[in-house]
């Protein structure tokens, strides 16, 4: 199970972050991703897995006036 911005989730399979962020529609331009304490780089995305107990949280940033 891993935590996802509070939410417990079970994965059926093995999976990036970058295709948990695709298939969840996050614009990867507007979020900034935290895993287990520390705020990953956009450039590891695709090659850092989510592995049981890992604590994700996503950002999305959005402008105003």
């Amino acid at each position: 199970m891993i935590t996802i911005n509070g939410k417990t989730l079970t994965l059926s399979a093995p999976m990036t972050l970058g295709a948990y962020l695709d298939e969840n529609n996050y614009r990867r331009t507007y979020i900034a991703v935290e895993k287990n304490g520390e705020i990953l780089p956009k450039s590891e995305y695709d090659t850092t897995y989510l592995n049981d107990g890992d604590k994700i949280e996503i950002v999305s940033f959005v402008g105003g006036g």
